[in-house]
């Protein structure tokens, strides 16, 4: 800001010239003292000037006693899981409400490296919703897997230094940092040196663990799953993210650990939220109306989405309706269920009655796609040989991310090789590496995904990317992997050798280029198959929940390109189990 602005800024708030817009007759939500003030917001170049009585401007708009209150911030999200484009994902997400996303592109950097990075950084420029992104921090996630790329604490330090990002996104090498491993405390100390934020990410993580992760400079989890979870790191300091995606929904368990005592480290907050989610039940508005639902007042829900996630990002500009921030602000009648009308980004209308009014543009994806790359797979790497009849099995947790390890019982033939029973839950699942043509292929077991005839694969296989597939014959899960390498990523449903259902994802294997409706569509498409056809269990999203069974930093078993992973323990078991 300049010494002519800041004078504009102060001569309309003491209210000696008029503003750009008055906002006349609101109902005023004061994250502060959670209140509700009356009367008018006065905006100037993209501020708030003042609150009060009196103020004139160029444009006022009577609001005739419909509340006003700051644009939601989401501190920890990532746009890939949307299956859109950034410029598409800031059209889906305006009109609910949100202002400003915290992103972490580790998806797309996992597939490409920091070059995901630069292209989500262009795109975000297309929307009017403020993506801020953060520096992947674990590329790949673990040792224990193979990524499209590998990034160290001197890849990050441009970034950094450019602040193209605000800080180092979540820490999921939790192990890693627990035990001071050098590389890792690389990454901490680029961070820290230059005073930028450290998401963390640690699942089941207690005592004394927990206790050196904390002061390690983590500065929040959005992992928790438990209310002895939630109060754990809030008693060390740190943020909890209490989250509501589209599979891991954990806010209604959590909510019950939130009181008045502690209510300011607790930040509403989504992770992973496709973009049918988003349409057909919102964003952080959903949220807060789930808040409202458990018995939390709207102010206090509201502040969970503004002020809070303001504070623990570090953006001392916004979250609040004062006098200097930005003018981020939602318009909506019914204080007890919020419903947004009019969404407010830098003192512009962008999105009104459920539709976002700026123009859209695109920017290229050439440099983002052709990235399936599987030229020496062939059927017979699914085999699964057996040393005996007992074996390890993921074992699927609806709406969760966590897994368990299960010891299940199955049946081989002559060679040992594991066939599958109609009349037990359990199928195979591969994961094929994507990104340099090792050839990699592993296979494990899968319990209670539901799955009963044909196959699915995906290249959304969290958070390296490769392909994973899951079936009950080996020709069909072939068919789903060529139909992927062809189709340049996406999601494919097989019955019977015959492609019934697919959704590409052309941009890294990540993200579609049509609109969010057009995804949608293609998504409750992939859903009706999988779960009329399949047989996959009405309990699981297809396509989130095989996605994360790749997810080898969330315990308790997962499967990589590389083995099968105990995470608790942070190494790869066999499949087999002696009898």
């Amino acid at each position: 800001m300049n010494k002519k602005s800041l004078k504009r800024l102060i001569d309309v708030a003491a209210g000696r010239v008029p503003a750009d817009l008055v906002l006349k007759n609101a109902q005023v939500v004061d994250v502060y003292q959670a209140e509700i003030l009356q009367g008018d917001v006065a905006i100037v170049d993209g501020r708030i000037a003042g609150v009060g009585e009196g103020y004139q401007g160029a444009e006022s708009i009577d609001l005739q006693g419909k509340f006003v209150a700051p644009g939601f911030i989401d501190p920890h999200i990532h746009v890939e899981s949307s299956y859109v484009t950034p410029e598409e994902f800031g059209r889906l997400l305006v009109p609910h409400g949100t202002t400003t996303v915290l992103a972490d592109p580790h998806e797309i950097v996992n597939v490409l490296g920091l070059q995901g990075l630069d292209y989500m950084v262009e795109a975000a420029k297309e929307t009017a919703l403020d993506i801020r992104y953060m520096m992947p921090s674990c590329v790949p996630a673990t040792n224990m897997e193979n990524a499209g790329a590998v990034v160290e604490a001197a890849d990050m330090i441009p970034a950094f230094e450019k602040n193209q990002v605000d800080g180092l996104a979540e820490f999921m090498n939790f192990p890693g940092v627990i035990n001071a491993q050098e590389e890792v405390l690389d990454k901490l100390l680029a961070a820290k040196e230059r005073n930028l934020r450290i998401d963390g990410h640690s699942p089941m993580v207690f005592e004394k663990e927990l206790n050196a992760y904390a002061a390690a400079g983590i500065a929040n989890d959005h992992e928790c799953s438990t209310v002895q979870e939630l109060k754990d790191r809030v008693a060390r300091g740190m943020y909890v993210f209490l989250r509501e995606g589209s599979v891991t929904q954990n806010l209604r368990t959590l909510l019950k650990g939130v009181t008045e005592n502690n209510y300011q480290r607790c930040v509403l907050s989504a992770d992973d939220l496709q973009a049918k989610t988003m349409l057909e039940k919102g964003h952080l508005d959903n949220s807060i109306r789930i808040c409202i639902e458990e018995g939390v007042s709207p102010i206090r829900a509201i502040q969970m989405a503004t002020i809070n996630a303001a504070q623990c990002c570090q953006l001392t500009d916004r979250g609040a309706i004062a006098p200097g921030l930005r003018a981020d602000l939602v318009i909506f009648s019914d204080l007890t269920e919020i419903a947004i009308e009019a969404t407010y980004i830098a003192g512009d209308l962008i999105a009104e009655k459920g539709n976002y009014l700026p123009t859209i543009t695109r920017v290229s994806t050439e440099n983002v796609q052709s990235s399936v790359h599987i030229d020496t797979f062939h059927k017979a790497q699914l085999g699964l040989n057996l040393a005996s009849n007992q074996a390890r099995a993921i074992e699927v947790i609806p709406q969760e991310a966590l897994t368990n390890e299960a010891i299940v019982s199955v049946q081989r033939d002559g060679e040992g090789q594991f066939v599958f029973d109609p009349q037990q839950d359990v199928t195979k699942i591969a994961v094929v590496e994507r990104h340099h043509n090792t050839g990699n292929v592993f296979v494990g077991l899968l319990k209670d995904y539901g799955l009963k005839k044909g196959a699915i694969g995906l290249s959304i296989a969290h958070d390296s990317h490769n392909l994973i597939v899951t079936g009950t014959n080996d020709e069909d899960m072939a068919t789903a992997l060529q139909a992927l390498k062809e189709q340049e990523g996406g999601v494919v449903l097989v019955e019977s050798g015959e492609v019934i259902g697919s959704m590409a994802l052309p941009i890294a294997g990540l993200m579609s280029d049509l609109s969010g409706e057009e995804v949608a569509e293609q998504e409750a498409e992939i859903n009706r198959l999988a779960h009329e056809v399949l047989g996959v269990s009405e309990k699981v999203d297809p396509i989130m929940t095989l996605g994360f069974m790749s997810l080898a930093v969330i315990p308790n078993l997962k499967i990589t390109d590389i083995g099968l992973v105990d995470v608790t323990k942070f190494e790869v078991v066999p499949v087999s189990v002696a009898e």
